[in-house]
């Protein structure tokens, strides 16, 4: 490979310049994160706890292992979509390290909206699963949802990438075995009981999960029956009499344990095709790139002072050098990994495409 040079001149004006609207973005990006990481708030957080529950970002953070990170997806999902607010459109996806292993979480925040799904929640899922699905990644549902958001349930349920997808992309998945892992911590209603029921292991809080096409309300409008919650498919019901789940667990430190031996039992094997190598910082400091983005939009900067901040040791074999010069394609390593880069380097034109 070649090894990138760079005319970057971190002292000049121009530089700084650019790094102080660089810096305000990302303090704006931030503060506008930082809210969203605080889901419903405080008030509704402190709620959900007060019920024995964990906060939804601290179950996922006793799910993975010790140290490891979460790579959070579309946490900006929903950000000023609808006339509610809707952090991270009311679920967090991401890909974490449980047992070793990578999967993707899905997982449900009760503080927003009783962790119903507004239309861009069920985009969000899909993605995930997608994700999942081509990476060959085990999903772990973290449960604790009132299904469809019902004033925009018409947006939910009827095309063939709404909610019903969900389920069909978990049929898919467990059918390729791709394992499907539930933990039901709190309200699993309507459609969504059919995540644990399709999953290929369930586990379930005693007095705080449970599952069941219609609640109470809908049983005692339909045959005047009075009946709880528990009673109409808590833990006991559907680890005793039901099988719709597999695991019973005491409270929520217990059962992200049993995902994670469930995880432990899968036999799978982290086998990769690709010539990974040791990884290697960038020759230029990363921090610089604050510098080469113009505050001016319009104003044109070469994609390959970034590239040579963000790839291994700054190597990039460039394809095609010398032909369609608004378009930098090649290849390169990113923390050991090969991997191929396209990069707008100006207006595109016919021989850049």
């Amino acid at each position: 490979m070649t090894r990138l040079l760079s005319e970057l001149n971190p002292r000049s004006d121009a530089f700084l310049a650019n790094a102080a609207s660089m810096d305000a973005l990302v303090d704006q990006l931030q503060s506008v994160t930082s809210d969203i990481t605080k889901g419903g708030g405080e008030k509704n957080v402190q709620r959900h706890e007060s019920r024995g529950k964990l906060f939804v970002r601290d179950r996922i953070n006793l799910l993975i292992d010790p140290g490891s990170a979460f790579l959070e997806l579309s946490q900006l999902a929903a950000y000023q979509t609808y006339s509610d607010v809707i952090p991270a459109a009311g679920i967090i996806t991401g890909i974490g390290q449980v047992e070793g292993q990578p999967v993707m979480i899905v997982a449900n925040d009760a503080t927003v909206k009783g962790g119903t799904y507004y239309p861009l929640t069920v985009k969000k899922h899909l993605r995930a699963q997608t994700i999942a699905w081509d990476n060959h990644l085990p999903c772990i549902y973290l449960v604790d949802s009132g299904g469809a958001n019902l004033p925009n349930q018409d947006e939910v349920f009827p095309d063939r990438d709404h909610f019903g997808r969900i389920f069909f992309n978990q049929a898919n998945m467990s059918s390729r075995n791709i394992p499907q892992i539930a933990v039901v911590m709190g309200s699993c209603t309507a459609g969504g009981a059919y995540v644990p029921a399709m999953a290929d292991e369930a586990i379930i809080v005693k007095e705080q999960g449970t599952i069941f096409l219609g609640g109470p309300p809908l049983v005692k409008a339909a045959t005047g029956e009075i009946v709880s919650a528990e009673e109409l498919g808590g833990a006991d019901v559907h680890a005793r009499q039901s099988g719709v789940v597999d695991h019973y667990a005491e409270d929520d430190a217990h059962a992200l344990y049993l995902a994670r031996q469930a995880v432990s039992r899968l036999n799978r094997t982290n086998n990769t095709s690709m010539d990974l190598k040791e990884p290697a910082p960038p020759r230029f400091d990363a921090h610089e790139l604050r510098g080469i983005i113009p505050s001016d939009p319009k104003q044109p900067f070469d994609v390959r002072e970034v590239i040579a901040r963000i790839v291994d040791d700054s190597d990039f074999d460039e394809f095609k050098q010398l032909y369609g010069a608004t378009l930098v394609c090649g290849f390169a390593r990113l923390h050991g990994m090969p991997i191929g880069i396209v990069a707008n380097n100006g207006v595109l034109f016919g021989e850049s495409a």
